[in-house]
């Protein structure tokens, strides 16, 4: 990702498909914010899109459980299945309790992240309940460093080396608190697919990488109930679909960002049609 252009993430805006994403994305989310469930129940919808987004992306990460099966869980800990639902979980829970200092200081928020999804791997007094100022113990809560093996399921695009990732992150970062004037929909699809292609801690990099597209896309305004889970529409449409993007992405080239963007707006439109049939069952009381 280069980021020679004055508003690198605003130029994407206008490569082949994304104009038409971004304009289709508005107008989906305008639908189901305008349902009339919304006006006096958008909690019940905030919290059932939680926890479907969750479940889609440990899906994702390998843990494709049943929704009712994640619902009625209370024990995350154990097997390595159980241990993704749980993080998933987590940083559902944890996104939205981030969204002021996001802008301000990405790296911080992207630390949290990590240490809320490896809360069961955190050691230290009071465990992982504050942000971070300093790197946690152990390889929790930063970036990984040279040497250090990488468990990301599933995600099998070359790594790039820990000084690389130190570059790039410093450079995400910049365009993030610089702002700008790149859509909604760009800005959180560029910060998925940088974080994927990255994959910067040494665990859970793709939930970290789901979440923080939900904290751009919750934070700049299109979607400030969260009731959109673009993670559920990652997962209907498909693991191999999720990674071909993502290889659209890793090209660099104006047709596989293009795709990418495209694809994540599709994965919005979806998490915005699980979330209508959600305010259905609400309306008919069967939910």
């Amino acid at each position: 990702m280069s980021t020679n252009a004055a508003d690198p993430l605003a130029a994407l805006a206008s490569l082949p498909g994304v104009p038409e994403a971004v304009d289709s994305v508005r107008k989906a989310v305008d639908r189901v914010y305008g349902h009339r469930v919304m006006r006096r129940r958008s909690n019940e919808v905030t919290s059932e899109a939680a926890l479907r987004g969750a479940r889609a992306s440990a899906a994702l990460s390998g843990a494709d459980w049943a929704l009712e099966e994640v619902r009625r869980r209370t024990d995350f800990g154990g097997d390595p299945q159980t241990r993704t639902v749980g993080a998933a979980l987590r940083l559902s829970a944890e996104a939205g309790q981030l969204l002021s200092i996001w802008r301000q200081s990405p790296m911080r928020v992207l630390a949290r992240l990590h240490l809320v999804a490896a809360a069961d791997s955190a050691t230290g007094p009071g465990g992982p309940a504050v942000l971070p100022d300093a790197p946690a113990a152990g390889s929790v809560g930063r970036p990984r460093q040279a040497g250090e093996a990488v468990d990301e399921p599933l995600i099998e695009a070359p790594l790039p080396d820990a000084a690389e990732v130190a570059g790039r992150l410093e450079g995400l970062a910049g365009l993030i608190v610089a702002g700008g004037e790149a859509p909604a929909l760009v800005t959180a699809a560029v910060v998925h697919g940088e974080l994927l292609a990255l994959r910067p801690f040494t665990s859970y990099s793709g939930l970290v990488a789901r979440a923080a597209e939900r904290i751009v896309l919750i934070g700049s305004g299109l979607d400030p109930k969260a009731i959109c889970p673009a993670e559920v529409g990652h997962a209907e449409q498909g693991r191999a679909a999720y990674l071909a993007a993502l290889e659209g992405y890793l090209s660099g080239t104006p047709e596989g960002m293009g795709a990418w963007i495209a694809h994540c707006g599709r994965a919005v439109e979806l998490g915005v049609r699980e979330s209508t049939a959600v305010c259905e069952a609400l309306q008919r009381g069967a939910a």
